[in-house]
C-alpha cells in the first residue's frame, strides 16, 4: 500500500525506528529464547501503539471508514514485513537460497483488498515456487507463532502455484481470496507469476460462470438471513446491502475487467461517475460503522445491535431533533444506504448483460410493446427516454404495467427512474396519476412488490410525500423488527394474502370476513396509511387520521371511504388494547368497544387491519393466543351489535350457564351437581365456558374426595400456543402473587389469568401460561417441575423474592438502552363491576409477581388480570375490587394506590444488585 494514501505515516508506526531496534536485538547477546520474547514484546509495543492512533483518529479526529481501513492496514503491512525481515535476516539465516527456498509473502481476502478493519482476520498465503522446504516451513512457523502471540488473528495458507492454480479451479471461494492477493514482501517474481498464471489459467475464459456463481452465492446469503435491508438490528457486513454485496460487485468487476479501484469501472464505460460515487459513498458509510462497531465492542463484531446504534449514533454526531432522536436519524440514514446498495446491483448486473458478460435472462415470452414500453426477456423498458421524461405519469404506467404483466423492470430503465425523481412531484395533483397509484395499491396481483419496487426506487416516498416522513425510519425498540415503510409495505402484502386464502389455517376469520366487506379500497388504504404519522411528535393514531382526511381525497377515495380510512387509522391500535388490555369477559367491556365500533362493517374492517399489522411487526409476534383473543373479541362484539349481548338479563345469563354445566355432567348424581353449582358466585359463571366449567367441577371433586391441600392441573389448549394452569387450593391473601412468581421462577410468561374464590372459601386460579422455549405443553418432566415450583412456594420451602432477585432477565443486555418510563392508570368507566388498575414498565423476572403482591398488601382484591408484552415493554392490567368486593372510587384512595404502584415499578428499575443490597 502507498504510504502517500496515509496521512503522518510515521505517527502510525515508524517502521525505520522499529528495524534499527529489531536490528539492535539482533545484535545482543541473549538466548533465543529472550530474543524472541524481547521481539515480541517490541512488536507488540509497535502495534499497540499504532492501533490506538489509528482508533484515535476514527474516534476523535472523526476520520472515516475508508481512512481507517487503510491505515490499519498500513499499520498491519509494515508490522509483517518487518516481522519477516527480521526472521530471514536474524533467524534462520541463509547464505543464498536454492530456487526451491525463495518464499513470497501475500496479502489475500479482504486484507489483499486493503481494507481491515480494527479487529478483522488477516488472511496470508506464504506462496512457494514448488513444494515446501524445511526452511520455508521454519519461516512460516516462527511468523505465525509471534502474530498469534500478538493477540491477531491470522489465517494462513502455504501453497505452492500450481496448488494455487489448481485449488482456485475446484474452490469459488479459494478463487475469491486469490483474486484479491497483494505482494507484501519477499520473492516478487514469484507473486507476478502467480499473477499472471492465475489470470491465464483461472480467470480466461469462466468470466460468466464466475459472475452466476458469486450471484447465487448473494442470493443464497440473503436467503439464509431474512431477505430484507430493514431489520433493525442489521449485520453491516452480510444483512442484504451491507458491505459483503459490494464485495460481490467488487470481485465480479475484478475478476472480469481486472480493475484495482471501482473508479476505473467509469473509464471503461462499465458505470457512470454517479453511479461510482454512489459506490464509494455507501462504501464508506458502511465502513465507518464498521469500524466505530469494533472499537465499540473490542472485537470483530458486525451486528448493529439497540445498545451498539445509540453510542455509535453519538460518536458520529448524530443529535435529537424535533419528532426524532439522534439514534433514529442515524439508523435512517443507514437504512437509505443499502437501498443504494441495491440500485448499484440492478445496474451492474444490467451492464453485464449488455456486454454479454453475464448469462441472459431466459424467457419463454415473446417480445411485446406497450405505448412506449417493450417488453423483453421477461422485463420493461421505454423506447424513447426523452417521451418517457417529457410526461412523468409514464412513471407511474412504467411500475403498473410491470405489474399486471408481472414482469421486472430493466435496470436502465429504473436508472433513469431514480435519476429524475425531482419530476415525481408534478404527478401528486394529477387525479390520472392518484388512480395509477390506488390501481397499484389495491391490485390483487402482488400489491407488494410493486409497492416495494417503488419504494426502493424512491418514487413512494416522492409521490405521497407523508410516506416519505417513514422512509427508513426505525423504530426504537425490542418489539419492532422492520423500518416503518417495511411493516407497511408488509403488511400491504399480508392483506393480499388473507384475500387469497393463503392464510385461512392462521386467521380462519379474518379470510372469511375480509370477502365481506363494502369498502375494500379504504381496507387498503388504511393499511397503508395507518403508521404514516409515526415520528411527527405526537399521537401517531391521531396525526394519521389527519393526513387520512386530507390524502384520501387526493387518491380518489369517495367521502365515506376517506372517512372510514381516518377512522380505522386513529383507532387501528383499538382492537389490540381490548383483545390482550382488558377483560373481555366482562360485558361493559363489550359493550364499551361496540359502542366504539357501532357497525358490523368497520368491525369486519378492524378485525382484518389489525391481524395484518401485528403479523407484520415480525416473525415471532403473531401466535395462536392473539389469535385466540382477537376472534372471541369479534364475535362477542358482532353479538352486541346485532343486540345479542344487551338483551339478555345477567341471572338468565347465569341459570344458562349452570344448565349447561348440568347438562354436561350427566354421569353425576343430582345432588353432586347442585353441590358444585352452590360453589361459584356469579360472576364464575360468566367468566368461563361449559367445557372449562366442567373440567374444573371434576378437578374440584377429585381434590375434595381426597382431601387434597393443592391441586394442580396443567392442559395445553387446542389452537393456542399456551398452556391452562388451573389451581385449587385454600386461599388467603397474597395468593394470586405467589402463584404468578412460581410460574415465573420456570422461565414462563403468563399472558392472561382469572382469580376465583369459590364459597367454600377455596381458590379456582387459572393461569394462561406461555413457554417461550415451547416445551410446557408437550414436556411432563416439565409439567411435573412446574408443579413442584408451586408447591415449593405455597409451602414456604422456596424463597420466591429471593429466587426472583436472582433470576437473570430474559431479555439480552444490549436491551438496558431502552428506557420505559413507569406508568399506572386507573380506569372506573369501562368496567361496571371493577377498578381498572393498567401498569406499564421495564420487562424482568417477577414483574408481574411484584406488582400482584403490592397490590395484594393495597388489600384489593384480583378478579382477573391480561398480561402483554411488546419487546422490553410489559403492560399487566388488574381488574381488582375492595375488601367488600365495590369498585374503588374515594380519590384519596385512588391516590393511594396510584403512588404505591409507582414505588414499586421504580424500585423495579434499580438495578438488580442494588435491590439485593436493599433487601
Amino acid at each position: 500500500m502507498p504510504t502517500h494514501a496515509i496521512r503522518k505515516p510515521r505517527q502510525i508506526i515508524d517502521r525505520k525506528d522499529l528495524v534499527i531496534r529489531l536490528d539492535d536485538l539482533a545484535e545482543r547477546d541473549l538466548k533465543p529464547h529472550e530474543k524472541r520474547r524481547e521481539l515480541l514484546a517490541t512488536l507488540k509495543d509497535a502495534y499497540r501503539r499504532g492501533f490506538d492512533e489509528v482508533k484515535r483518529r476514527c474516534l476523535e479526529d472523526r476520520a472515516n471508514g475508508s481512512v481507517t481501513v487503510r491505515e490499519h492496514c498500513y499499520l498491519m503491512d509494515q508490522l509483517i514485513v518487518t516481522l519477516y525481515d527480521y526472521v530471514t535476516r536474524h533467524v534462520f539465516v541463509r547464505g543464498s537460497l536454492t530456487k526451491g527456498e525463495h518464499l513470497s509473502l501475500l496479502a489475500v481476502g479482504g486484507y489483499g483488498r486493503g481494507e481491515l478493519c480494527p479487529y478483522s482476520d488477516l488472511d496470508l498465503l506464504f506462496l512457494l515456487p514448488y513444494k515446501s522446504t524445511p526452511y520455508s516451513e521454519q519461516v512460516v512457523e516462527y511468523m505465525l507463532y509471534i502474530l498469534w502471540d500478538l493477540g491477531l488473528k491470522v489465517g494462513h495458507s502455504t501453497r505452492s502455484i500450481d496448488e494455487c492454480v489448481r485449488l482456485a479451479k475446484t474452490d469459488i471461494t479459494i478463487r475469491t481470496a486469490l483474486l484479491e492477493a497483494r505482494w507484501l514482501w519477499g520473492d516478487k517474481p514469484l507473486a507476478e507469476e502467480f499473477r499472471q498464471r492465475y489470470r491465464a489459467e483461472v480467470i480466461a475464459g469462466s468470466g460468466a460462470g464466475f459472475v452466476e456463481q458469486k450471484l447465487a452465492e448473494r442470493d443464497a446469503r440473503h436467503n439464509r438471513l431474512g431477505d430484507s435491508r430493514y431489520v433493525l438490528e442489521p449485520n453491516v457486513k452480510e444483512d442484504k446491502g451491507g458491505l459483503r454485496d459490494l464485495h460481490t460487485l467488487y470481485w465480479i468487476a475484478k475478476y472480469l475487467y481486472g480493475i484495482t479501484d471501482v473508479r476505473e469501472l467509469v473509464d471503461i464505460g462499465v458505470l457512470t461517475t454517479p453511479t461510482a460515487r454512489l459506490f464509494i459513498k455507501a462504501q464508506t458509510f458502511l465502513w465507518t460503522v464498521r469500524c466505530h462497531l469494533h472499537y465499540l465492542t473490542n472485537r470483530a463484531e458486525d451486528r448493529l445491535t439497540f445498545d451498539a446504534q445509540k453510542a455509535i449514533a453519538a460518536q458520529l454526531g448524530y443529535t435529537d431533533h424535533a419528532g426524532a432522536a439522534g439514534v433514529e436519524r442515524f439508523m435512517k440514514h443507514y437504512f437509505l444506504i443499502p437501498k443504494d446498495v441495491g440500485d448499484l446491483t440492478r445496474v451492474f448486473c444490467a451492464v453485464l448483460e449488455e456486454q454479454n458478460k453475464r448469462k441472459p435472462r431466459f424467457s419463454l415470452r415473446r417480445r411485446k410493446s406497450i405505448g412506449n414500453f417493450v417488453i423483453d426477456s421477461g422485463r420493461i423498458g421505454v423506447k424513447d427516454e426523452a417521451a418517457f421524461l417529457a410526461d412523468p405519469i409514464q412513471f407511474l404506467m412504467l411500475f403498473r404495467h410491470a405489474q399486471t404483466q408481472q414482469v421486472d423492470i430493466h435496470p436502465n430503465t429504473l436508472r433513469l427512474v431514480t435519476e429524475n425523481l425531482k419530476l415525481v412531484p408534478r404527478l401528486r395533483p394529477n387525479p390520472a396519476a392518484n388512480a395509477l397509484f390506488l390501481e397499484m395499491l389495491t391490485d390483487s396481483n402482488d400489491p407488494e412488490g410493486t409497492l416495494r419496487q417503488l419504494n426502493e426506487a424512491g418514487v413512494f416516498g416522492r409521490f405521497i410525500p407523508e410516506f416519505g416522513h417513514v422512509v427508513a425510519q426505525m423504530q426504537y425498540d425490542m418489539y419492532h423488527v422492520y423500518t416503518t415503510d417495511e411493516h407497511t409495505i408488509r403488511a400491504i402484502g399480508i392483506l393480499r394474502r388473507i384475500e387469497a386464502g393463503e392464510l385461512k389455517d392462521d386467521l380462519p376469520v379474518a379470510s372469511q370476513v375480509v370477502h365481506t366487506v363494502q369498502s375494500r379500497r379504504a381496507l387498503y388504504a388504511a393499511v397503508m396509511m395507518h403508521d404514516i404519522a409515526k415520528g411527527r411528535g405526537g399521537d401517531h393514531s391521531e396525526l394519521g387520521a389527519e393526513i387520512a382526511r386530507k390524502l384520501g381525497p387526493r387518491l380518489g377515495l369517495t367521502p365515506e371511504e376517506t372517512e372510514t380510512v381516518s377512522w380505522l387509522v386513529l383507532h387501528h391500535l383499538a382492537m389490540t388494547r381490548v383483545a390482550f388490555k382488558r377483560d373481555i369477559d366482562d360485558p361493559q367491556t363489550i359493550l364499551s368497544f361496540a359502542q366504539l365500533v357501532q357497525s358490523p362493517e368497520r368491525l369486519r374492517l378492524l378485525l382484518v387491519l389489525t391481524c395484518v399489522d401485528i403479523r407484520a411487526v415480525g416473525p415471532k409476534v403473531w401466535n395462536n393466543w392473539k389469535a385466540t383473543l382477537l376472534r372471541e373479541l369479534y364475535y362477542r362484539t358482532e353479538d352486541a351489535l346485532s343486540g345479542g349481548l344487551s338483551a339478555e338479563a345477567r341471572d338468565i345469563r347465569v341459570t344458562r350457564a349452570k344448565d349447561a354445566v348440568r347438562a354436561a355432567l350427566t354421569d353425576w348424581a343430582p345432588e353432586r351437581v347442585d353441590w358444585f353449582l352452590a360453589l361459584g358466585y356469579p360472576s364464575y359463571w360468566l367468566a368461563y365456558d361449559t367445557v372449562t366449567q366442567a373440567l374444573h367441577a371434576r378437578m374440584v371433586d377429585r381434590a375434595e374426595a381426597d382431601k387434597a391441600p393443592l391441586t394442580v392441573d396443567i392442559r395445553p389448549l387446542k389452537s393456542s400456543d399456551v398452556v391452562d394452569v388451573t389451581i385449587y387450593t385454600s386461599d388467603h391473601p397474597g395468593l394470586f402473587a405467589r402463584l404468578t412468581g412460581a410460574i415465573s421462577l420456570l422461565g414462563c410468561s403468563i399472558v392472561d389469568a382469572k382469580i376465583v374464590t369459590l364459597t367454600n372459601g377455596m381458590a379456582l386460579d387459572s393461569f394462561s401460561v406461555h413457554d417461550p422455549q415451547g416445551e410446557l405443553p408437550v414436556n411432563t418432566d416439565k409439567q411435573s417441575r412446574l408443579r413442584r415450583s408451586i408447591e415449593d412456594v405455597l409451602t414456604g420451602r422456596t424463597n420466591l423474592r429471593k429466587e426472583l432477585a436472582a433470576k437473570p432477565s430474559g431479555l439480552p443486555s444490549r436491551t438496558q438502552v431502552f428506557t420505559v418510563p413507569p406508568r399506572v392508570i386507573i380506569d372506573n368507566a369501562l368496567s361496571k363491576t371493577h377498578t381498572i388498575l393498567e401498569v406499564n414498565g421495564r420487562d424482568r423476572p417477577g414483574f408481574l409477581y411484584s406488582v400482584a403482591r403490592t397490590i395484594s398488601d393495597l388489600g384489593l382484591q384480583i378478579a382477573s388480570a391480561h398480561i402483554s408484552t411488546y419487546g422490553e415493554r410489559v403492560v399487566d392490567v388488574f381488574y381488582v375490587k375492595d375488601v367488600f368486593g365495590m369498585k374503588i372510587d374515594h380519590p384519596a384512595k385512588l391516590k393511594t394506590i396510584r403512588s404505591t404502584l409507582m414505588e414499586t415499578l421504580q424500585e423495579l428499575d434499580r438495578p438488580a444488585a442494588a435491590r439485593r443490597k436493599a433487601g
